[in-house]
């Protein structure tokens, strides 16, 4: 087997599609071999990412699209997911691989998962299998592609994502001459048929993980047997249970973690900056147990900046307890952040320092790393400072507790603090906000669901997440103190993981575009992506018909924020340098800024190590994983939980928005729970449907109705699954009257309209099972 290449030199946290690190490539059509040196040096790139290096518009782009093709039809390029492109045979530093095979020595082989082209490459053996167990086939790692000294190429394991393929995670159907697994994921429709003997406590009903055998079906069902139970379906926490183990979140500690966590004493005062005087108060949700940050705000003494605001904010010191390279340590970044369910946390670091010593208890000694920031009246920072001090908090209170205060409904905790506390708080963030408001962060609606249970885990309530001047001010004031971070560890040349979020790309704008035209609303293709314009747009529409469509579109036009260590701002705050500081208790992230202000300060000798350096790129890659794993485990978690609080309500009317549109069906999201259920095409009415992917809608091709994205809609509750959290919806409500489209073949199609899939009968004059 020829050895697959590696990109010749591409830097280290480069990003894919980005311009070579020595500079932008020349303006204009590149040819072939600038093309492909380009390709080469960025490791894989998308159409847009090239034009938008080579400044190509209109013709050019098109000639780009032909020698693209070209150089794929050729076999120079392969395919690097839907849109991406790379040179063939080669393959990225780091990236995710699928076990696929195992050869006649026992070895693993993996294949690069967005890589049609990919070679097989050996799995290097890696030395925690003894304890974290060996990959199985259909396992997908996260892995660094590395040559060795033989010539060779290898991938070195870095983090296991999710769960393997081979396994399944179910609920067992136990009857007197079988037991079956059915998954509990919503799009398996796959049973597993248990061969042999089961366990002899096995009980219909459990929830239990089953291991795929080899050797095919049997009466049309996967053959397996079961590994363990982890519970049961009637458990009325099983949800959080289930996302758990569906999404491979790690639980528990082990013993060396424990112990080092149980050996950790208070710190005190030595080498610390005394802070103890100063009345921080936590203000944090009312169920919060571990407390990472905490603020204060005084009138700036200084004469030469009149109306201006000294704010500190205080961070949980997690350094001085979690040592790199301990068992603490490697256990943090392997979970790389704490996951929350409505009935239970898994957290990052062991309770006795996540809700203990780290935690800014009120009234107790607590070590933390604080930052002093200097506002003018305008709201702009002047100046900073970082401090390793100690603190005692002089309250706990809840966002709501804080926020009835100031307006003037204080209690025995808040009337004491009211004056001296509170208020210069929330006038500081005055100031704040003004300098907020100039910038101009994305300003989209993303309400948040809350569920309330009670003490047995049953569901009383759920309600939407309600967002108070509280909530911003700590935002505000977390921004900022972030903000610094970046810049004192820029300014000292220390290396850090940043917060980054990517400006939309070129299609997602285009999109963007092409949708708000079907509403009458301009938007210039050519127009560079701006916060405010967003902003703009947003404001506008505000009080429209459309409000809810255009602020889930403007939504969706936005990338992801990921971790790395090569900076490129945080669009959607608008700001140029940004690294998560604030929440060292339940993020790794954090941790690692702490640790760079404490090297780069010279405030200790627990601060970033070489070989935190050395490691911080895989280390962003680990952590955003991890990330990715806990939204998706806790937002499985929720549509579990909310199925459970509707099941005995199959047969009531809900009213709901339109929150999807696609070539099956509708997802409605209602307006009580903030649930989301699918009505089926197949419930729509007996003609077929076209997915319009630019207006974000399914259109008759008989009558024109059309059922776009945004749609206030009632709806029938026919079904709700606790265990894969579905719902089932049956439309009540009619679509929006249009014009019929003309026939197919006699006219231009809409752009970007897709064939939809026909449920229910068909239109007059056309046979059953045929399209004209």
């Amino acid at each position: 087997m020829a050895r697959p290449r590696l990109p010749r030199h591409r830097p280290e946290g480069a990003r894919s599609g980005a311009p070579r690190s020595g500079g932008r490539p020349p303006k204009g059509l590149p040819d072939r071999e600038t093309l492909l040196a380009f390709i080469r040096e960025t490791g894989e790139a998308e159409k847009s990412d090239i034009a938008r290096a080579f400044g190509l518009k209109g013709a050019d782009r098109i000639a780009l699209r032909d020698m693209l093709r070209e150089l794929q039809d050729s076999g120079a390029l392969g395919r690097r997911g839907r849109k991406g492109v790379a040179i063939s045979g080669e393959l990225p530093p780091v990236g995710v691989a699928e076990v696929v095979e195992r050869d006649p020595d026992g070895e693993l082989r993996v294949r690069l998962v967005q890589g049609e082209d990919a070679p097989l490459v050996r799995l290097a053996p890696d030395r925690n299998e003894a304890t974290a167990g060996a990959p199985g086939l259909g396992d997908r790692l996260l892995v660094r592609f590395e040559t060795t000294e033989a010539g060779e190429t290898e991938a070195r394991l870095i983090k296991r994502l999710g769960a393997a393929v081979h396994r399944v995670l179910g609920v067992v159907r136990k009857s007197a001459r079988q037991v079956r697994v059915e998954p509990v994921d919503r799009r398996s429709r796959d049973q597993v048929l248990i061969e042999g003997a089961a366990p002899t406590d096995l009980r219909d009903g459990d929830l239990g993980v089953a291991r795929l055998t080899p050797g095919g079906r049997r009466f049309g069902l996967h053959r397996g047997e079961i590994l363990e139970r982890v519970g049961r379906e009637d458990d009325p926490r099983a949800a959080s249970l289930i996302a758990i183990h569906a999404h491979g979140i790690p639980t528990g500690f082990p013993e060396a973690a424990e112990a080092e966590a149980e050996a950790a004493r208070e710190a005190d005062l030595s080498g610390r900056e005394d802070l103890r005087a100063l009345p921080l108060v936590t203000i944090d949700p009312p169920d919060a147990r571990d407390h990472d940050d905490a603020v204060y705000a005084e009138p700036d003494a200084d004469a030469g900046n009149p109306g201006g605001w000294v704010v500190w904010v205080a961070i949980a010191d997690v350094a001085a307890y979690v040592r790199p390279g301990s068992a603490l340590d490697r256990t943090a970044r392997d979970k790389g952040n704490s996951v929350y369910f409505p009935d239970r946390v898994e957290p990052m670091l062991p309770e006795r320092l996540s809700a203990g010593l780290c935690s800014l208890r009120a009234g107790e000694n607590r070590a933390c790393l604080a930052v002093r920031m200097v506002f003018d009246a305008s709201g702009r920072k002047t100046g900073h400072r970082f401090v390793r001090g100690l603190m005692r908090s002089a309250a706990k209170l809840s966002y709501e507790q804080a926020q009835a205060a100031i307006d003037g409904q204080t209690d025995d905790t808040t009337g004491p603090l009211l004056d001296g506390v509170l208020k210069p708080l929330y006038a500081a963030y005055a100031v704040m906000l003004a300098a907020r408001r100039r910038r101009s962060p994305l300003a989209i609606e993303s309400p948040e669901r809350r569920i309330l249970m009670d003490a047995e885990g049953q569901i009383t309530a759920i309600r939407a997440r309600a967002v108070l001047p509280a909530h911003q001010l700590i935002e505000e004031m977390m921004i900022q103190a972030t903000v610094c971070a970046a810049q004192t560890l820029e300014a000292r040349k220390t290396p850090l993981i940043y917060r980054v979020h990517d400006t939309p790309s070129q299609e997602k704008v285009h999109a963007l575009a092409d949708f708000l035209a079907t509403l009458g609303l301009p938007w210039s293709k050519g127009e560079a992506p701006r916060t405010d314009r967003f902003n703009r747009l947003l404001e506008e529409t505000r009080e429209s018909p459309s409000a809810a469509i255009i602020n889930e579109v403007v939504l969706r036009s936005q990338m992801q924020a990921i971790y790395d260590t090569d900076n490129i701002g945080h669009f959607g705050l608008n700001l140029d340098r940004y690294a998560h500081f604030t929440s060292p208790i339940r993020r790794y992230a954090d941790l690692i800024v702490h640790r760079g202000l404490i090297r780069a300060l010279g405030l200790g000798e627990d601060g970033l190590t070489d070989r935190d350096i050395a490691q911080l790129k895989g280390t962003a890659e680990m952590i955003t994983a991890a990330e990715r794993r806990a939204m998706a485990a806790e937002r499985d978690a929720i549509d579990r939980y909310v199925a459970a609080f509707l099941a005995d309500r199959v047969g009531a009317t809900f009213t709901g928005r339109i929150s999807g549109v696609t070539r099956f069906g509708l997802f409605i999201r209602l307006d009580e729970t903030g649930a989301d259920g699918l009505v089926p095409i197949s419930r729509l009415g007996g003609e077929f449907f076209v997915h319009d992917e630019t207006s974000h809608a399914l259109v008759g091709e008989r009558s024109g109705a059309h059922w776009p994205l945004g749609l206030t809609v009632e709806v029938r509750l026919v079904e709700a699954t606790p265990v894969t959290g579905g719902l089932l919806f049956d439309m009540l409500s009619d679509p929006v009257a249009g014009t019929p489209p003309p026939p197919r073949g006699r006219g231009p199609r809409r752009p970007g309209a897709v064939d939809a899939r026909r449920r229910g009968g068909p239109p007059p004059g056309v046979r059953k099972g045929r399209r004209r």
